[in-house]
């Protein structure tokens, strides 16, 4: 059993953890009404906000892009900034060993390592949440498989959202993919010593990523304005007569048949952009959302 002392230690040690990620947190508020100021500059396309449940009862169901971090920020600023909600992100397992300043950090910032009983606990608590269904697997993809989902046979964000009657949003956001230019195929020289040297080492083959540039030879990202759609919301309660293992079926493919649309039309929509690469001398002709477009 631990000793008082040691019992004080740990409640002190927690504590202090609580505070630095109340202070973190606030940091990072702060830092996001400024983006409030520079976002008329950079124009981001989104649209559909209005879809989202005011409640803020919803699991969010997104694509990843090689630049993960873009659509990330993207979904939970704009989220927070229409419902005034923070999102619970659901992160991979392997961001749970963070400590210290970093794990402070995703914590601060809504996120949560997405195991089964957390995930049920948020929605338990009418959370909003963020998943990912391809994980590392939609980062790492090869110059073949941009703007595309990688699920696999991945269905438990169904599964869950099914169990608690949970309503699902589809996010669909383009623009990661494109601000690295990957040299790599997912099936090619490159991607099959990844996966040898991946298994040597006793990790995930998911997890390596594709030979890429950003400007020229850098590494500095191409600039790239960035495109979201909110879905109109999946109503995940199952039908009288209907089994379990077909409405996990439905509930899935309804999602991912949702994403791949509005990944397709924001792929046509920004090919038609004049601003689609952050031009100053186009901002003016900046593609923008119609109020009443129909999702």
């Amino acid at each position: 059993m631990n000793s008082p002392a040691r019992q004080l230690l740990s409640a002190t040690a927690d504590d202090q953890r609580t505070r630095r990620q109340a202070a973190i947190e606030r940091a990072i508020f702060g830092l996001a009404r400024q983006w409030d100021r520079v976002r008329p500059v950079y124009k981001p396309y989104v649209d559909g906000l209005e879809n989202l449940p005011s409640d803020g009862r919803f699991l969010l169901v997104a694509n990843h892009s090689y630049t993960p971090s873009s659509e990330i920020l993207l979904l939970l600023y704009e989220v927070q900034r229409h419902l005034g909600r923070r999102v619970r992100a659901l992160m991979d397992r392997r961001f749970g060993r963070f400590a210290g300043l970093a794990a402070d950090v995703l914590a601060a910032g809504g996120g949560i390592v997405g195991t089964r009983e957390g995930t049920a606990e948020l929605m338990r608590a009418n959370e909003p949440i963020l998943v990912f269904p391809g994980g590392a697997r939609e980062i790492g993809k090869g110059k073949d498989q941009l703007n595309t989902l990688q699920w696999g046979d991945r269905a438990g964000f169904a599964r869950l959202a099914i169990e608690h009657n949970y309503p699902i949003v589809t996010a669909a956001v383009v623009g990661g993919d494109d601000m690295y230019k990957i040299l790599t195929t997912s099936d090619g020289t490159w991607a099959q010593l990844s996966k040898k040297v991946s298994r040597w080492l006793g990790s995930d083959a998911d997890l390596l990523l594709p030979l890429s540039r950003g400007i020229g030879p850098t590494l500095l990202p191409r600039p790239q304005r960035l495109y979201a759609r909110f879905s109109r919301t999946i109503d995940t309660t199952r039908p009288k007569g209907t089994s379990h293992g077909e409405w996990l079926t439905t509930v899935r493919e309804t999602a991912k048949t949702d994403l791949e649309s509005n990944l397709a039309a924001l792929l046509a929509i920004r090919a038609t952009d004049p601003f689609r690469n952050l031009a100053p001398w186009a901002w003016r002709k900046a593609v923008m959302p119609h109020p009443a477009e129909d999702r």
